[in-house]
């Protein structure tokens, strides 16, 4: 398996398979003395609290093992939340400085739905970043080159210490099996393959919650961009996991109450084979899908009747007046 070590742009607009937000779970770990193996799953980078401190010692927020006195190396094993390709690694070590682990690896394994820790221990694992060097306090990235759909990683640390993420970078990979021919799918969720690939600001809120599981837990769990003080309006643009024909649409303003956009409207294309740049162009072959419609505050909004038939689509634009917040978008459709 090749790797390489890429900068943190390469992996923008590539879903973080193993979040908690998607339903990641760390299943279990050789040792986390110091500090849980659950912290490696949640969002940001980690922080750092001064003077804090456990019954063992230092409080971290972080995966770290005790100081390893006999031969042997420290792991942990993820269940990804969503099954995918995975194209790259983070493996952070912020705020982790005299005690991060100076090499790492990762493996990865086929095992639906499997949080049985013994078993998992006798899956087959396959080396898909091959044991490197990390740097302290360091995003440590590395491009990974597969084609499998994988649904378990398990990161070894070389020989103990702490990291504060994991981010597993990559393409969901649905299980359409499950879904009857004719059912109305949410083809804008993460969970179908969906992808937010561009938005003209995101100053509040980051534009990849528009597509997450549920209603959102707050107002940050949202996309949501800065006040406007000049002429136009915001966007944003999802490229949905199929082609489908759109019949039902959701805009959901989940707890924006005084900053949700005062009217919306929702554009079509049929681009399977565009790239985000010809998506953002005047040109490009966009057709109204929703007429600009006025929207409330803290509401799920559902639109049928307005819906415009244009075709088969492949992206969807969000287009909100003049800004403001959305906490999820839905775009169900028969594929």
């Amino acid at each position: 398996m090749q790797t390489s070590i890429l900068e943190a742009s390469a992996f923008t607009g590539l879903i973080d398979l193993a979040t908690e937000k998607l339903g990641g779970k760390a299943i279990s770990c050789s040792d986390e003395f110091f500090a849980e193996k659950e912290n490696l799953l949640k969002p940001g980078r980690g922080i750092f609290i001064e003077d804090k401190y456990t019954k063992n010692g230092k409080w971290m927020d972080g995966w770290e093992s005790r100081r390893k006195r006999v031969p042997g190396y420290d792991w942990c094993i993820v269940k990804l939340g969503l099954p995918g390709i995975i194209r790259g690694v983070d493996i952070d070590t912020n705020h982790f400085l005299g005690n991060h682990p100076p090499y790492a690896s990762l493996e990865a394994c086929i095992a639906p739905g499997e949080e049985n820790a013994d078993k998992l221990a006798s899956a087959k694992w396959v080396e898909i970043v091959p044991r490197s060097s990390l740097k302290a306090g360091s995003q440590n990235l590395f491009g990974v080159s597969s084609n499998e759909a994988w649904t378990h990683v398990r990161l070894n640390i070389y020989p103990d210490g702490g990291v504060a993420r994991l981010k597993i970078f990559g393409d969901v990979v649905p299980d359409w099996s499950k879904q009857k021919p004719d059912a109305l799918v949410d083809l804008a969720a993460v969970e179908f393959g969906a992808r937010v690939v561009a938005c003209n600001d995101m100053f509040f809120g980051n534009m990849e919650n528009l597509i997450m599981p549920g209603r959102g837990k707050n107002m940050g769990d949202a996309w949501e961009t800065r006040r406007k003080r000049g002429p136009g309006h915001d966007w944003v643009i999802v490229k949905l996991g199929q082609p489908g024909l759109v019949k039902k649409l959701e805009v959901d303003t989940a707890f924006h109450i005084g900053n949700y956009p005062d009217t919306c409207s929702i554009d079509g294309c049929y681009s399977p084979d565009l790239d985000i740049d010809n998506l953002t162009w005047p040109q490009a072959a966009w057709k109204e899908l929703l007429p600009q419609l006025k929207l409330q505050a803290d509401k799920q909004h559902y639109f049928e009747k307005e819906i415009i038939d244009i075709g088969k689509i492949t992206h969807v634009r969000l287009n909100i007046y003049p800004d403001g917040g959305v906490a999820r978008l839905r775009v169900h459709c028969k594929r």
